[in-house]
């Protein structure tokens, strides 16, 4: 993990104006257009480096279907991870279950697994390019057949969210959808159309770098 205030870095939600905010709006839209579309009965969601849960908690909260999911926020910074866990129980969600933990470890999504909805939001711009591979290829693991994975990537130069979009389809996801060049944010949706892989918990799926040392800075 890197020396950034996490805490501090989520204030950007709370302005509407900032690249964050607006990119929220976006992951929320996917996720509730997801549930729209996911099948009756029981559902599972997870969220790697979910933060305050400030995506999937409140989509959860005002869904028809949000009561059908289960779903684990996994989250190492315990203050974030608190801030999640007192939203969900404010919003009644008692089938969200907020872990403080490694999120780059399979193993901490274990129960709940393979999900419909995985969250990879916050993650691809802070690890390398072989750790999103390999993310990806770990998705094949969390996703059940038929789920959607919905991920980030910022879109500074070198904009690297059309191939992050490819190295999804190499590994059997479709892709639904991805924001455009227009925007500074990127937002992707793939829903998993291969074969599932054995769960392996002991994986780690990527190291947590930082967009700053990733640059240089």
């Amino acid at each position: 993990m890197t020396g950034r205030d996490w805490r501090a870095w989520h204030d950007a939600y709370d302005q509407p104006e900032s690249s964050l905010a607006q990119r929220l709006a976006v992951v929320r839209q996917r996720i509730g257009l997801a549930l729209d579309e996911a099948p009756a009965g029981p559902l599972r969601a997870i969220s790697m480096c979910a933060g305050q849960g400030r995506d999937l908690i409140p989509v959860l909260a005002a869904h028809p279907r949000g009561r059908d999911v289960a779903a684990r926020l996994v989250e190492l910074d315990p203050v974030n991870a608190q801030a999640a866990r007192e939203a969900a129980s404010a919003a009644g969600l008692t089938g969200v279950d907020v872990v403080t933990g490694d999120a780059s470890i399979a193993g901490a999504y274990a129960g709940l697994v393979p999900a419909d909805l995985v969250l990879a939001c916050g993650v691809f711009g802070n690890i390398t390019d072989a750790d999103i591979r390999f993310t990806i290829e770990c998705c094949r693991q969390l996703c059940t057949p038929g789920g959607v994975v919905i991920w980030t990537r910022g879109r500074r130069i070198p904009d690297k969210l059309p191939a992050v979009s490819a190295w999804f389809g190499e590994r059997g996801f479709d892709l639904i959808w991805t924001s455009g060049p227009e925007v500074p944010y990127g937002v992707g949706v793939h829903r998993f159309a291969g074969a599932p892989q054995p769960f392996q918990p002991s994986r780690r799926m990527f190291t947590f770098v930082g967009s700053q040392a990733l640059a240089g800075t």
